[in-house]
């Protein structure tokens, strides 16, 4: 089942996460500002991967002397969805 999501992203560079998946594959994924080229190459990156690994190789990077990170808020992101998709 396709799926579509907007995750607004929380201490980075890009404001939000546009997300699609089909199941539990990614289907694409666009960040809404941030580094262009490093957004674009990760978007690329995940498609056709499962959500839960994508999670799991993503989370806790950290972006400079900061907390988090455009790849840790896709992790993010990937987690609240499959949590939702629990209930």
């Amino acid at each position: 089942m396709k799926q579509e999501f907007t995750y607004k992203t929380q201490g980075v560079c890009s404001s939000a996460i546009n997300i699609a998946v089909d199941g539990d594959t990614i289907t694409e994924v666009k960040f809404i500002g941030g580094c262009p080229g490093n957004l674009l190459g990760i978007g690329k990156l995940v498609q056709g991967k499962k959500m839960a690994d994508v999670a799991a190789e993503l989370q806790g990077i950290r972006c400079g002397g900061k907390a988090t990170s455009c790849p840790d808020q896709l992790s993010k992101a990937l987690l609240m969805f499959m949590e939702q998709q629990k209930k």
